[in-house]
């Protein structure tokens, strides 16, 4: 199935795994420049929260390409966690909660981390609209899923 195939489903779980793409590319970007001005002007709570942002970059990338979860060396316990979202609900959870965490760094000043709030939260409701919906969780082959991780090994 090519990408403009997958996207043809009109599947919202489709649509959630390539924004959470997205939005692990934006909190990469705007964790890393954030922490680079926050230590600048001697803006504690902006660091943490701009290090929650690169951490949540880091778990979407393990949630949304699952190949990651063979190649990489990482704790059983680690697996275990990122294995536990799996279904668009969990991962909606998911979502929600990281999207919910970069609003909250609103406290220290308004931040470029808010766009990435934002893109977490668009991703979290499709989510929920792919389980609202009773569409099945479907991975982008293009991302690892649809078993081409078994493929690897």
């Amino acid at each position: 199935m090519t990408l403009k195939e997958e996207f043809q489903t009109r599947n919202f779980s489709i649509y959630a795994q390539w924004i959470g793409i997205l939005s692990m590319i934006l909190c990469f970007a705007l964790g890393i420049a954030n922490i680079v001005s926050s230590i600048f002007t001697l803006h504690i709570v902006i660091t943490i929260f701009a290090v929650l942002c690169l951490v949540s970059g880091f778990v979407i990338v393990f949630v949304e390409v699952p190949l990651l979860l063979r190649i990489c060396p990482t704790s059983s316990g680690f697996d275990a966690a990122i294995r536990r979202i799996s279904t668009n609900y969990m991962r909606a959870g998911a979502y929600g909660v990281m999207g919910a965490l970069q609003f909250i760094s609103i406290v220290g000043g308004a931040t470029s981390l808010v766009a990435a709030a934002v893109f977490l939260t668009i991703t979290a409701i499709c989510y929920l609209l792919a389980g609202v919906k009773g569409q099945a969780f479907v991975g982008s082959k293009t991302l690892g899923g649809a078993g081409v991780a078994q493929m690897i090994v």
